[in-house]
């Protein structure tokens, strides 16, 4: 059994622990060499595949229709179920609301080239149409910044409809987006938190399309605050870290708190070994997004 002593390879976009390079592996990762498992741990590995396999075969079909997303790298793995939030722990009754007054302001991202669709989420932050996603979308699979020639961006609301949309601009140091879509889109904007108002231990949603799921929730607490990260192509930030289940997919949907208040952009998780979500998610706080959105509309319109 692998020990985990590190983070591993991450996904939506590549996130680097500040400890990477401990050890030598693909995208700075910290994960070390699986060391030979005793026969005891062998033997469970064992009966853990056993249930896997079932598990697969259940899920197999709809792992099949959402490994394409967010730029091809869901597999067919991720399909496997996430953690969730046990039954019986008591959900806060305040989340329910919370995830009823989100969810008409947030959106699926489609980008197709070609034959090729890749996606993630966004939501709406004011009433001039605009929507803060994640650059990294809009890239794919092409280096970062590659101008979108030839590519179709549309936003999926939560009714279904399909709206093309417009790329106001890019910032892929900070990886956030803004898009414009018409009046006719008829998005609810969500309130944005006040700077600092995020608490360790408080719950959250994390709101968004994960491997093409769009309207899912998902819930959890804030980890810790000022988790430095890297994040884009600009090198070390700091972030909100949230145990909320975040997969591929779910990068530019909002992580927002029990009032229904945006706190951050959903951008990046850690794996271990390919697998998806085990807990430790990255949203870029809100109010570096919003600066950056606000500069962006200002260049751009």
């Amino acid at each position: 059994m692998t020990v985990p002593t590190g983070l591993g390879e991450p996904r939506g976009p590549w996130f680097v622990s500040p400890d990477a390079g401990r050890w030598p592996g693909p995208y700075g990762s910290a994960v070390p060499p699986p060391p030979t498992p005793p026969a005891r741990w062998r033997r469970r590995m064992l009966a853990a595949a056993a249930v896997l396999s079932l598990s697969a075969v259940s899920g197999g079909l709809a792992g099949a229709v959402v490994s394409g997303w967010d730029g091809g790298r869901a597999h067919l793995t991720a399909a496997l179920p996430s953690p969730s939030v046990p039954v019986g722990t008591g959900v806060p009754a305040d989340l329910v609301a919370a995830a009823a007054q989100v969810l008409p302001g947030v959106v699926s991202v489609q980008v197709s080239r070609g034959s090729t669709v890749s996606g993630g989420s966004g939501f709406a932050i004011d009433d001039q149409h605009h929507i803060i996603t994640n650059d990294h979308i809009l890239d794919g699979d092409s280096p970062p910044g590659t101008p979108l020639n030839g590519h179709r961006v549309s936003v999926v609301a939560q009714d279904g409809r399909r709206i093309v949309a417009e790329v106001v601009g890019r910032d892929p140091g900070s990886d956030i987006a803004v898009l414009r879509v018409p009046p006719s889109a008829g998005l609810h904007p969500l309130a944005l938190a006040q700077p600092g108002s995020a608490r360790v231990g408080e719950s959250v949603l994390a709101v968004g399309s994960p491997l093409g799921l769009s309207g899912t929730v998902t819930a959890g607490i804030v980890s810790a605050l000022d988790r430095v990260v890297l994040l884009g192509n600009g090198g070390r930030q700091t972030a909100v870290q949230t145990d909320a289940s975040i997969n591929p997919g779910n990068s530019g949907g909002p992580l927002v708190n029990a009032d229904g208040e945006v706190i951050g952009v959903n951008t990046a998780i850690a794996t271990l070994e390919g697998v998806g979500s085990i807990g430790i998610g990255f949203a870029i706080p809100i109010q570096r997004a919003e600066q950056t959105a606000d500069e962006i509309i200002r260049r751009g319109g």
